[in-house]
């Protein structure tokens, strides 16, 4: 039985602990795997032959083939282990964050220059801020991908 969370209520957020952490286990393992060069090679090779070789949900090796950061969070990735995807692919790390929350890298880069999303209406799950589920994905980037 899990433990009360009450830190589930934060909007736009996922926390990673003991329960994400085991159900990310393998996840995170593939991507640690990505340090290695061979490795990365293999990978970008046959991405699914090479997902194939972990024991990882389907719905995990989806979103990584998918490049779904957000889903593979939920699914129990750790975002500095998902990182050795983005690297793999030639991203920064603001190029992830930026795909994360819809937004362009631009976008991205001017939201957290100007000192990122405002706290206000994003305290807690059913407020109206641009954390809000309702509110996703935002920007130019998710507003392309709708229109397609």
């Amino acid at each position: 039985m899990s433990l009360d969370k009450p830190y589930l209520d934060v909007p736009g957020t996922t926390i990673f602990d003991a329960e994400q952490s085991r159900k990310g286990y393998h996840l995170n393992q593939f991507c640690m795997s990505l340090m290695k060069a061979d490795n990365r090679t293999r990978f970008k090779a046959d991405e699914r032959a090479y997902l194939d070789e972990w024991p990882m949900t389907e719905a995990q090796k989806q979103a990584v083939l998918a490049r779904d950061l957000n889903r593979c969070i939920a699914l129990g990735g750790n975002i500095y282990f998902l990182a050795k995807i983005g690297a793999t692919d030639g991203k920064s790390f603001q190029q992830m964050a930026g795909s994360m929350t819809g937004m362009t890298e631009d976008e991205y880069r001017a939201m957290m220059l100007a000192g990122g999303r405002s706290a206000q209406g994003n305290r807690v799950v059913g407020e109206d801020g641009d954390a809000q589920a309702h509110r996703q994905p935002q920007g130019r980037a998710g507003q392309q991908k709708g229109a397609v």
